[in-house]
């Protein structure tokens, strides 16, 4: 049986591709690969919420009306 996961890959191709993983960088490496993952993505949505934020101040503000 082979169930449909991320990205239209199945349960096998994903093993494979973490076996891979885990051959290339080792058990040790891999956990410092994730934190490093982890800290990208709090970076992007950190970035991405500035930019929602600054784009909705500037629908806020009324015409002519200049910042400080």
């Amino acid at each position: 049986m082979n169930t449909v996961l991320i990205l239209g890959l199945g349960t096998g191709e994903i093993v494979l591709i973490l076996l891979v993983v885990l051959l290339l960088f080792g058990g040790k490496k891999i956990p410092e690969l994730m934190r490093g993952m982890g800290r990208g993505i709090r970076e992007f949505n950190d970035a991405k919420d500035k930019v929602t934020t600054e784009i909705k101040k500037g629908m806020d503000e009324k015409p002519g009306e200049e910042k400080a």
